[in-house]
């Protein structure tokens, strides 16, 4: 059964070379040399040296995407750990009160109707991987509520920047009240 539990552990140690971090809104996070993505329980965490802070995410169903939706996304999404993906981002994202007293069906439409979230996406695959992590479902609370891990190959930045604008862009970032953005590379 593939991992669905995941820790972004920030510190000293890790593949990811943290070449960027900033607060989008709200509070950010310490800075950080590295970022190592773990499969949780797997004996690290905030307890080893250097480690600066923990972010912990599972993977789970979409919640806002449609039968027709996700045949395309997997038609067009590409795996993860590609070996020219050698840069990535972690934007781990925090939703207001708002948000979450609408029903399903109301985020619904702002997250698809009305800001185009799946389609925008779309337009950006197969060049971005991503995997999308839920927070508000552990049993320990976290800060966030999302945290989302991209993987593109340093020819697709330009591209990747486009994608991140056009979301911040949207009806739905008026929702978000906490938003973190941690830009990431790795030695071929």
């Amino acid at each position: 059964m593939p991992a669905r539990l995941f820790d972004f552990i920030g510190g000293a140690d890790g593949p990811w070379r943290v070449d960027r971090i900033g607060a989008v809104t709200g509070d950010g996070l310490p800075a950080v040399a590295r970022l190592r993505v773990a499969e949780a329980g797997g004996g690290a965490g905030i307890g080893e040296p250097g480690a600066a802070w923990q972010l912990r995410g599972i993977t789970s169903n979409e919640r806002y995407v449609e039968r027709p939706e996700k045949q395309l996304l997997l038609a067009k999404q590409p795996a993860l750990g590609r070996a020219e993906a050698r840069c990535a981002a972690l934007i781990p994202i925090r939703k207001n009160a708002a948000w979450w007293a609408m029903t399903q069906d109301e985020r619904r439409a702002i997250f698809e109707a009305q800001s185009r979230h799946i389609a925008i996406g779309l337009d950006y695959l197969p060049a971005v991987a991503r995997r999308l992590h839920h927070c508000r479902d552990l049993e320990t609370p976290q800060p966030f509520d999302f945290l989302t891990w991209f993987e593109y190959a340093p020819a697709d930045a330009e591209a990747f920047e486009a994608l991140v604008a056009a979301l911040r862009a949207s009806p739905e970032w008026a929702f978000v009240d906490r938003e973190v953005d941690l830009r990431l590379s790795r030695d071929a």
